[in-house]
Formats: C-alpha cells, sequence, structure tokens
C-alpha cells in the first residue's frame, strides 16, 4: 500500500509541477501529492508545513486568476486582452515548448486590436504577458518548493 501512496504521490507531485506551466491546477496537485505522500511510511511532514503550503496554495491559486488581469489593467489593457492572452494560451499549448507564451502575447495583443483598445494594444499585450508569466512564476515556484520537501523526505527515508 505505502508503494502505491509513494506512486501516487509522485504523479501528483509532477503533474503539479507541470500544471504549473500547462492549464492544469498545478500547486494544488502538487500539495494533494505532498498529503498523500505524508500517509505514506516514507515521509512526515509537520503539521506547519502543512499549514504553510496550504496557505501557500490557497494564495498562489487565487493570485493566479487576478494577476493577470491585474497586469493588463494596469498597461491600460481591456478584457479583451484577457481573453485573447488565455485563447493565445491554449492555442500555445499544440504549437511546441515556446507557444504558450508567444501565443499569451499574441492571443492579448490580437484581442485588443481587434475588440479592444487598438492604440495601447501592444502596451496591454505586455502587461498581459508580464502578468501571465508573473503567475507562471509564482506557480512553478511554489511547486519546486513542494517537490524538494517531498524529495527530501524520501531520500531521508531510505539512508
Amino acid at each position: 500500500m505505502d508503494i502505491l501512496l509513494l506512486i501516487l504521490s509522485l504523479v501528483c507531485l509532477l503533474v503539479g509541477l507541470a500544471g504549473s506551466v500547462l492549464p492544469l491546477p498545478g500547486p494544488p496537485l502538487s500539495f494533494v501529492g505532498l498529503i498523500v505522500l505524508h500517509y505514506s511510511k516514507f515521509a512526515h511532514f509537520s503539521e506547519n508545513t502543512f499549514i504553510a503550503f496550504g496557505l501557500a496554495t490557497l494564495a498562489v491559486t487565487v493570485l493566479d486568476y487576478y494577476v493577470p488581469i491585474w497586469g493588463t489593467k494596469k498597461f491600460g489593457g481591456t478584457k479583451a486582452g484577457v481573453r485573447g492572452s488565455t485563447a493565445g494560451m491554449l492555442i500555445g499549448l499544440f504549437t511546441g515548448p515556446w507557444g504558450i507564451f508567444i501565443g499569451a502575447f499574441l492571443g492579448a495583443l490580437l484581442g485588443e486590436m481587434i475588440w479592444g483598445d487598438r492604440p495601447n494594444a501592444l502596451k496591454a499585450a505586455i502587461g498581459s504577458f508580464a502578468g501571465f508569466a508573473a503567475g507562471i512564476a509564482m506557480k512553478l515556484t511554489l511547486c519546486l518548493f513542494m517537490l524538494y520537501y517531498a524529495a527530501r523526505e524520501i531520500f531521508s527515508y531510505f539512508q
């Protein structure tokens, strides 16, 4: 049973890490991975660790929705830029490793040029991309910390 929990935990942690860049719930999946690992014999996390990672997961998940909107609005964008950025990111998923980033930028630019504020389209696209990149950086950092804590516990069990 412990081996199954270990495998499930590692799958959640790694899919959560991928979800930092892909449109998946990365930090919540990684947090579930920590919880599952805790119930195996391979790791034991303190209550404070769970509280800290739980609050960080909640904060990053909420901020991930607001940071791109904030970035777009801060740079003069409209909802069209945010929607275009999201659509471009989803289309970019199928075009290669850099497609998600290029798609987010081009989607925001096209969204602003077609339905939004044309004179500020480039500026809004930059803001949308900056917010998108900041959201990815937050999620990636948190997921890497959780993966580090899990790996540290697993390796200390085998030593």
